[in-house]
């Protein structure tokens, strides 16, 4: 919490559509817009926003941020002066973590990362499940042995 007044600019809160309860942490310059750091979710300078629970991972650079978006692949932001949102992302990406474990499903020892995430807008959970490389998540008995671990994390958890 600021002092006094936010850490964003009221004409970069004003181009986004923030829902209820949605705050601006942090914001960074981009060549086509801004993004924008909220307790929600990451806005994207082109006008669209990714849940926190839909990033599985964020990595800075010197010449920006990229991650990766559940469903859509790796996303890159060019960003300059990034301020304090390389720290903002981070702590927002990992707060969303509630479990994070690799279960074996091989002989060898590949397996699958269950990872389930809360959101921070509904309170809901999220499982993300990431086949290590070398296994077919659309081979049957691997999504089989994948779906086994996954109701055994989720009963052990309690989630």
């Amino acid at each position: 919490m600021w002092l006094f007044g936010s850490a964003v600019p009221s004409n970069v809160r004003a181009r986004l559509s923030l829902a209820r309860g949605e705050r601006a942490l942090a914001y960074a310059t981009a060549p086509d817009g801004h993004l924008v750091v909220t307790n929600h979710r990451l806005h994207l300078p082109q006008g669209r926003s990714v849940p926190w629970e839909m990033i599985d991972w964020a990595n800075w650079t010197e010449d920006g941020l990229s991650f990766l978006e559940v469903g859509s692949g790796t996303q890159h932001v060019t960003v300059r002066e990034p301020g304090r949102v390389p720290e903002v992302v981070q702590e927002r990406v990992t707060a969303t973590i509630t479990v994070n474990q690799h279960v074996p499903l091989t002989g060898d020892g590949r397996g699958v990362r269950l990872v389930a995430r809360r959101s921070p807008a509904t309170d809901e959970i999220v499982w993300h499940a990431r086949f290590d490389e070398g296994l077919d998540s659309q081979d049957a008995e691997i999504n089989h042995r994948a779906g086994l671990a996954l109701a055994k994390l989720r009963e052990r958890m309690g989630i």
